[in-house]
């Protein structure tokens, strides 16, 4: 069993979306944009309890009466060994016959005027056009008999949670039967000695005087204990402690407390697990967590089996860290509410970066533009020069991503099926030939470029070149003027694929704007006013940590030439704001 495609009409913030889906969805966007509702469309097709609250004036999409709700949800049922395929199939018996393996399943909601409402109706099968109403019971329909759907939201509380299902859970033993006709027979002992208490039997003879006073006759009053082992398990309280400590908190952070929510309605989905199938729908689970917390979480969410079928919306990076085989969900405005997916797998080649690329990916895909860089001193160089110039880019929904070592065009793919813009910056590097007694070498940023591009009529030229006799200042000599060669054709790759290539390298095009700026920051740097120490080499020495050391004396006007100049107009190209989302 396989969800596939979820399509959206007239509902709340939704005109008219069709998304694809998957097993483990996320849903991501700015506030108030439509993830919450979006986890209504599912609920209101699959969950009998918001179902039969019916609909009103304000689901529909800006009040739009005059046409129907439609929601429509098709599950891929072709993999015959799957257990849950089986469990929905064996209910299936009419509406989809044997040969067909998609189920799709519509709800159609009219707006009735008279009633100021709309009842939800419900069909399904495995043909479109001939779909077949379904069966129902009161409330309940067919599909109720085997979608047992689970949502979280964000605020849940662990003592409502516990007390309103410990009675499920509970499975007494014969040991326990025994255990409670002792405590019984404790209990009758304890009523028996509370009913000899001093105060008591004055209150007892108290209130009989005054009977007795009033009715003329010998009444006697009599209170009794009834304390009782009935309900016992509303008693219940969940504590946490430490394994060793067995002092009992009676509070404890509201982290831990939804950490344990989580494992109750886990839980109680594995006792449903045999008849039905269990839907996992969550919202916003980082309130209340702390990043370790949240990392936990992650790792429960998308590493344990027993969240088969999942649609989450999260505002949080952490969240994902553990993510993997999921759908990646944007939700964004475009004039209309609109949307693109992903379904994101790390790759098989990438499985030893996959925490590298799943975090800085998981950061990157809360922006509406991201700066992919190289490395780490692109990204401080290029974090002071915008926190400067343009000191709230980041609530622009702007962030810089650094690759390191990851293919750029990994990250490009993923960013752009999302429709998140990207700007590329990347250096003019020379690269050793990889055959064998070549001593020849080629220009790597070129090739780089036209692996991104990867249209002819702007490939960039890859000659190999041999440079093992040239001295490094020639080598730079050579990059510039290869450069310069192909200017207009780079310019025109920055114009129409965002893509910035150095005209030499980060150190060397800083050193081209800046230069006796920087020579003067590198003698305070070393604290020697004579130093002959080249900026250039200082700076790819250690270079995250001398770029730091070094942008520490930037001043503003440094920043702002920065960002104006030719060498960094990455910057003030992901800086544009007429073409984000």
């Amino acid at each position: 069993m396989k969800f596939k495609n979820i399509r959206i009409k007239n509902f709340r913030n939704f005109k008219d979306v069709s998304i694809d889906l998957d097993n483990k969805n996320i849903f991501f966007g700015l506030n108030d944009i439509g993830k919450t509702n979006f986890l209504y469309a599912i609920r209101y097709v699959l969950d009998k309890n918001i179902r039969k609250n019916n609909l009103i004036d304000s689901d529909f999409h800006k009040k739009n009466i005059n046409e129907p709700i439609e929601i429509l949800i098709s599950i891929d049922l072709s993999d015959s060994t799957n257990e849950d395929t089986d469990k929905l199939r064996s209910i299936l018996k009419g509406p989809l016959l044997s040969n067909e393996n998609i189920l799709y399943i519509k709800l159609h909601a009219g707006f009735i005027s008279s009633e100021n409402i709309a009842y939800p109706q419900l069909s399904w099968g495995g043909n479109l056009d001939t779909l077949i109403e379904m069966s129902q019971s009161h409330n309940l329909y067919e599909i109720d008999k085997i979608f047992n759907v689970i949502y979280i939201d964000s605020y849940i509380n662990l003592n409502t949670l516990f007390k309103k299902n410990i009675s499920k859970l509970l499975v007494l033993t014969n040991k326990d039967d025994d255990i409670l006709n002792e405590i019984n027979l404790d209990i009758d002992n304890l009523n028996n000695k509370l009913s000899n208490m001093d105060s008591i039997m004055k209150i007892e003879n108290d209130l009989s005087s005054s009977l007795q006073k009033l009715a003329n006759d010998l009444q006697k009053v009599s209170i009794v204990p009834e304390i009782s082992l009935n309900r016992f398990q509303d008693s219940l309280t969940p504590y946490i402690h430490q394994e060793n400590d067995n002092k009992l908190y009676p509070t404890s952070g509201d982290g831990r407390k939804k950490l344990i929510c989580y494992s109750l309605i886990n839980l109680l989905a594995k006792n449903n697990a045999l008849s039905k199938i269990n839907i996992y729908l969550i919202e916003e689970p980082e309130n209340h967590l702390h990043k370790s917390l949240q990392i936990a979480l992650s790792n429960m969410l998308f590493n344990d089996n027993n969240f088969n079928y999942l649609f989450l919306t999260t505002h949080s990076s952490y969240i994902l860290y553990e993510m993997n085989n999921v759908n990646l969900v944007r939700i964004y405005n475009d004039k209309n509410i609109n949307t693109s997916s992903l379904l994101y797998c790390v790759p098989s080649n990438f499985q030893q970066y996959k925490k590298i690329l799943t975090r800085t990916l998981s950061e990157a895909i809360f922006s509406n533009k991201v700066l992919l860089v190289e490395g780490i001193s692109e990204l401080l160089l290029f974090e002071k020069v915008l926190s400067v110039v343009y000191p709230n880019y980041e609530a622009l929904g702007i962030y810089i991503l650094c690759v390191n070592g990851i293919s750029f065009k990994k990250y490009v793919e993923i960013l752009t099926a999302l429709n998140i813009k990207t700007v590329i910056k990347t250096d003019n590097d020379l690269k050793k030939c990889e055959q064998k007694n070549d001593p020849n070498s080629y220009f790597l940023g070129f090739k780089r470029c036209n692996t991104l591009i990867n249209d002819k009529n702007k490939s960039l030229p890859i000659d190999k070149i041999d440079v093992s006799k040239l001295k490094k200042s020639d080598i730079i000599a050579l990059k510039k003027s290869t450069y310069d060669k192909n200017k207009n054709l780079l310019d025109l790759i920055r114009k129409e694929n965002k893509i910035y290539l150095s005209i030499c390298d980060l150190e060397n095009d800083l050193y081209d704007v800046l230069n006796e700026h920087l020579i003067s920051y590198l003698k305070k740097i070393t604290d020697n006013p004579k130093t002959k120490k080249n900026v250039v080499n200082y700076l790819q020495e250690s270079k995250c940590y001398n770029m730091a050391k070094m942008i520490a004396y930037l001043t503003d006007d440094d920043c702002r030439t920065i960002y104006e100049h030719y060498n960094f107009a990455c910057l003030k190209e992901v800086i544009k704001t007429d073409d984000t989302n």
